[in-house]
C-alpha cells in the first residue's frame, strides 16, 4: 500500500500532535498527519509530551507498548496528560491501552469508561474489512474499516459516546471528553476523516 509522503518543508514546523512511537504502525499515523499538513513528533520519553496538542496511541501488541511505556516511565505522565485535558486517540492495540477495562493484566493507561475485548474477531488470518457509518465524521459517508487482530468495544460507559459499530452490533469505536478510540486503523487507508476529527479535538487549523 502506498503513503502520502512527507510535504517539504513540514519537517521545520513545530510538533503539534504526538505520536507513541515504542511499537506499532506510529510512522503511518505520521504520515497521515504530515499530509494534513500537521507537523509530528515520535514520542519516547516523558519530557517530549510537553507541549503537544495531542497523542496518538497507535495499533500493534498492546502488551509490549505497555511494557515499554512503563520502563520508558511515560504510564503517569500519560494519565497526567489526558486529566490535563489533552486529546488522545488510540486506534486497536491503542484503545486497548485506553481503556479502563482491558480484561487483562498488563501496564495500562486505563483512562477511557470502556470495556474490550482483545483480540475480538480471531487471529490475524481473521482480519477484515467493513464500511462503517460514522455520522460524526464530515463529509458524510461511509468510513472503510481495516481490522488486524482487532478488538472490540463490549461495553460503554456512562462517560463515553459510541461513534461506530459493525453491522452485527459490535461497538468499534467511541469517544470521551478529550478520549478518542478505533479499533480499526484508518492510517492504513487513503481516508483522512478520522485523522481530521483528532486535529480538530486537539484544536489545531492545518
Amino acid at each position: 500500500m502506498n503513503f502520502p509522503d512527507i510535504p517539504a518543508g513540514t519537517e521545520t514546523l513545530p510538533a503539534r500532535i504526538g505520536v507513541l512511537a515504542l511499537q506499532g504502525a506510529f510512522i503511518e499515523h505520521i504520515r497521515m498527519l504530515h499530509s494534513l499538513g500537521v507537523q509530528a513528533l515520535e514520542v519516547r520519553r516523558p519530557e517530549q509530551l510537553a507541549g503537544l496538542g495531542g497523542l496518538i496511541i497507535p495499533g500493534g501488541e498492546s502488551t509490549t507498548i505497555g511494557k515499554l511505556a512503563a520502563t520508558s516511565g511515560l504510564l503517569e505522565p500519560l494519565r497526567s496528560m489526558s486529566r490535563s485535558g489533552k486529546p488522545m486517540w488510540g486506534t486497536c492495540a491503542g484503545m486497548i491501552l485506553l481503556a479502563r477495562d482491558s480484561g487483562y493484566r498488563q501496564d495500562n493507561i486505563g483512562i477511557m469508561d470502556i470495556q474490550v475485548v482483545r483480540n475480538a474477531f480471531g487471529r490475524q488470518v481473521d482480519s477484515f474489512e467493513e464500511d462503517l457509518e460514522v455520522p460524526v465524521l464530515e463529509p458524510p459517508a461511509p468510513f472503510h474499516g481495516i481490522f488486524i487482530r482487532a478488538p472490540s468495544i463490549e461495553r460503554v460507559g456512562a462517560e463515553a459516546e459510541v461513534l461506530a459499530r459493525l453491522q452485527d452490533g459490535t461497538i468499534v469505536a467511541a469517544r470521551q471528553a478529550n478520549l478518542l478510540a478505533t479499533s480499526f486503523h484508518p492510517e492504513l487507508t487513503h481516508d483522512p476523516r478520522f485523522h481530521k476529527l483528532f486535529i480538530k479535538m486537539c484544536g489545531i487549523v492545518p
